[in-house]
């Protein structure tokens, strides 16, 4: 890990931090393989691909009824109750952000102007396994657009071993009302949403996080099919200042931990402490040291945090200011003040304030979207929300005085553009 005062960063270090050190361009030759490949031979190809990076080879790519009725008696009642009030949750913070479904409004006399919402009919959702069941990422995928109304909602994702899907996302998405489950994953499920096979339908938008081949094939499929934003491999940076001489060690146990909660999603995952105390770095570092190998997944975590940083800097303004250069994922602000510090930050995907908001608990519970952009990507794209899951309709209503008003802007706009037959189509409607 590198420890570091951020301002003595070399061009070389900080141009790394930013890119991520993601080699997406080697994702992208690898999957446009793939999606050529499924585009040519549809389900043989979902099939050939399943067996060679999962290791399972499936006689159906769809999960039957029975198997999700099966996943529901199979599991502990309380982890049901528990994936039921995050649901609550999720739809419940989704719900307040619909708007009106249509409105009108008169500008000018004669001139109405409104628009219609209306929910996609068709959405992909990508649920990521493999290192890890992520049962949440259902949830957060799922029910925003069965909230904004879509009809159809299915979801790939990878099998385990044994050909089954993890019996704990089938139940979320049961909860969430998926309304169809199949048993593919990585750039291969991206190629099935988008192009549409025997078994899996084509759809009109493909949202979820996943890994870096996941995120290349969604970003090569944007000619075919609506995709959200890049959702890589997880990042975390936490702001903090200099904490009382009492309240260190704590504080430093408390970051470590966080760092290390999203180090475990993947080898790539990113960790930041941006701090103002060379104490609390030192202290973070050590904290990370001693907790890192205590980590369930610590191999993940080591592999992680190799690539991960402790920056000192002279005051929260250069903290900040390389906080919006950056635009991580999720970012914690420890701060003695952070309101003040928030109104500062431009881009993140999502912000947690203060000790008691870890980035952990707004991944399952909270309500909000974990499905954030990373890469950068928070420059210019918002989390996941129900307008990704919606499209706008302008409607123009003008009666012959409030067109007379505009006729003669709209006429002489039309002859400076040389279209002479927009200028006529207006000059009709008034000839006798």
């Amino acid at each position: 890990m590198m420890i570091k005062r951020l301002s003595e960063l070399s061009d070389a270090e900080m141009g790394r931090l930013l890119r991520r050190e993601v080699d997406l361009e080697k994702a992208m030759d690898v999957a446009k393989k793939i999606l050529a490949d499924v585009r040519e031979n549809g389900d043989a190809a979902l099939i050939k691909y399943t067996k060679k990076f999962d290791g399972v080879e499936l006689k159906e790519l769809e999960v039957t009824e029975e198997e999700r009725r099966n996943a529901e008696r199979s599991m502990d009642k309380e982890l049901i109750k528990h994936l039921e009030r995050a649901s609550l949750n999720i739809a419940a913070f989704h719900g307040e952000q619909l708007k009106e479904n249509l409105w009108l409004s008169e500008f000018t006399p004669g001139r109405t102007l409104g628009q219609k919402i209306v929910p996609l009919e068709s959405v992909g959702a990508y649920v990521p396994g493999g290192l890890a069941s992520y049962p949440s990422t259902a949830l957060m995928t799922v029910i925003p657009a069965k909230v904004a109304g879509v009809e159809d909602v299915i979801v790939c994702t990878p099998p385990k071993p044994d050909g089954t899907v993890d019996p704990l996302t089938l139940v979320a998405t049961n909860i969430a009302g998926a309304d169809g489950i199949y048993k593919v994953g990585g750039a291969q499920a991206i190629a099935a949403m988008a192009f549409g096979t025997e078994t899996i339908p084509k759809v009109d938008k493909i949202v979820g996080p996943g890994n870096i081949y996941v995120t290349a094939a969604k970003m090569l499929v944007r000619n075919e099919v609506e995709t959200d934003f890049p959702a890589g491999p997880s990042e975390i940076m936490i702001l903090a200042d200099q904490p009382s001489r009492e309240d260190r060690s704590k504080k430093a146990s408390i970051i470590a931990s966080d760092m290390i909660a999203q180090a475990e999603h993947d080898p790539m995952s990113l960790a930041i402490l941006v701090t103002t105390s060379q104490e609390l770095a030192k202290a973070v570092s050590g904290k990370l040291n001693v907790q890192g190998k205590k980590a369930q997944r610590k191999d993940i975590v080591a592999k992680a945090l190799e690539h991960s940083a402790i920056l000192t800097v002279s005051d929260l303004e250069e903290g900040i200011e390389f906080i919006n250069e950056f635009a991580p994922e999720h970012l914690e602000l420890m701060t003695s003040d952070p309101l003040s510090v928030l109104k500062k930050i431009k881009h993140a995907g999502a912000i947690f304030i203060g000790e008691y908001s870890p980035v952990a608990g707004g991944d399952y519970a909270y309500g909000a979207n974990h499905v954030l952009p990373t890469g950068g990507y928070a420059r210019v794209f918002s989390g996941l929300n129900v307008d990704h899951f919606t499209k706008k309709t302008s409607i123009q209503i003008l009666s012959k005085e409030g067109l007379r008003s505009l006729k003669d802007v709209i006429i002489a706009l039309a002859r400076a553009e040389g279209l002479e037959a927009h200028a006529d189509s207006i000059k009709k409607r008034f000839e006798r």
